[in-house]
C-alpha cells in the first residue's frame, strides 16, 4: 500500500478528492481482509493518539479505540471538562501542546471551525470524528459498505431520509465523488447547507451524479439501491423542537411500505442510533435487507484506514 495522505488531516470530504477517498476505501478493504483472515496488521506500534469528545458516542469512540488497538497503537480519552480549555485556555495552545505528546488527535465537537483551528496548530494529523457540518468517518464507512453490498458505485441510487445534517452532508459529497445518484427526501425547510450543495453540484458535473432534495418520498424511493435512514433530532442539539421534528418527519418513516417502493434488491442503511417508531420500524431494522450492523462494523475498518493513511509514509 502507498500512503500519499501521510501527515494530512482528515477534516471532511470537502477537503478530499475522489482519488484520495478511493485510496482510503482500498486501504480499508485491505485492512478488513487482514482482520477477517487473522493476519497481523499492527502497523502503528508505539503510536499514541488523543481523543477529545464533546458529544456522546457509542460507535465513533469505541470504533476508534478498537481500531487503534488492532493497529498496535494506544488511544487516550481526554475528558473535555478536565482539559484547561474548559477554563478558557485557547485551542491554539491546547493543540500545540497535544502535538508534542501525541501522533494525532481524534475529535468530536460542535463547530467545524474548532477542528480546523486544532489542525492549524498541530503538525500531526487531526481527524474529524463529527462536527455540525460533516461526519467524514461515517462517510468513509458508508462508501465501504455500499461498495461491499453493491460491488460498484456507478449506477447506484441512494434515497436518504433523515435529518439533513452532518451525515447527510458527507454522504452527499461521497456520492457525487463516485457517480452515485442521491435523492434526499425531506420536509420543506430542511435544506443542505450551501457550501455542501455547491460542492456536490460541481462534483456531480464531473461524475455524472444526479442529486435532488425533494418532499416527494415516493419519488426518492423509486429505483433506490440504498435506503439510508437517520434520526430526525440529532444528538440533543434540537431537543427543544423535537416534537415538531417528529411531526414534520413522520411521513418519511422508513417502514416496510417504504422499502417496497425501492428496488427489490435495495439494502437498508442507518448510521445509528435510530429510534423505532420514528425514523425506522423494527421489521426494517431486523429485516433481511438491513445491513446496519455490517455498516457499524465498518466504522472500525474505516478508522483503521484513516489512521494508517495519515500516519504511515510509504
Amino acid at each position: 500500500m502507498k500512503h500519499y495522505l501521510a501527515g494530512k488531516d482528515y477534516l471532511g470530504l470537502l477537503y478530499y478528492t475522489p482519488g484520495q477517498m478511493n485510496e482510503l476505501i482500498e486501504i480499508a478493504q485491505d485492512l478488513k481482509r487482514k482482520w477477517v483472515m487473522g493476519e497481523p496488521h499492527a502497523y502503528l506500534r508505539d503510536k499514541a493518539y488523543a481523543m477529545v469528545f464533546e458529544k456522546k458516542s457509542t460507535r465513533t469512540r469505541n470504533s476508534f479505540h478498537a481500531a487503534a488497538t488492532a493497529l498496535g497503537a494506544q488511544s487516550f480519552y481526554l475528558r473535555p471538562d478536565e482539559l484547561q480549555t474548559s477554563r478558557g485556555e485557547s485551542i491554539a495552545d491546547t493543540g500545540r501542546i497535544l502535538d508534542r505528546y501525541f501522533d494525532g488527535l481524534y475529535i468530536r465537537t460542535f463547530g467545524q471551525e474548532i477542528v480546523e483551528e486544532f489542525a492549524q496548530n498541530m503538525k500531526h494529523p487531526v481527524i474529524n470524528a463529527l462536527t455540525a457540518l460533516e461526519h467524514p468517518c461515517q462517510a468513509l464507512c458508508d462508501l465501504l459498505t455500499i461498495k461491499e453490498k453493491k460491488g460498484d458505485f456507478k449506477g447506484v441510487k441512494i434515497c436518504y431520509a433523515g435529518d439533513v445534517y452532518n451525515v447527510c452532508n458527507s454522504l452527499l459529497l461521497g456520492a457525487t465523488m463516485f457517480g452515485m445518484d442521491m435523492s434526499i427526501a425531506a420536509p420543506k425547510g430542511y435544506d443542505v447547507p450551501p457550501v455542501i450543495w455547491e460542492r456536490a453540484l460541481k462534483q456531480a458535473e464531473v461524475s455524472g451524479s444526479k442529486i435532488e432534495v425533494t418532499q416527494n418520498f415516493d419519488q426518492a424511493l423509486r429505483g433506490a439501491d440504498v435506503v439510508y435512514g437517520n434520526t430526525w433530532h440529532s444528538m440533543g442539539e434540537n431537543e427543544e423542537e423535537k416534537d415538531k421534528r417528529i411531526k414534520d418527519w413522520m411521513p418519511y418513516q422508513i417502514n416496510s411500505s417504504a422499502m417496497a417502493k425501492a428496488d427489490k434488491n435495495a439494502v437498508f442503511m442507518h448510521c445509528l442510533p435510530g429510534y423505532i417508531g420514528e425514523d425506522m420500524t423494527e421489521d426494517v431494522k431486523e429485516g433481511p435487507q438491513s445491513v446496519i450492523f455490517d455498516q457499524g462494523e465498518n466504522r472500525m475498518h474505516a478508522v483503521k484506514a484513516i489512521l494508517v493513511a495519515t500516519t504511515i509514509r510509504s
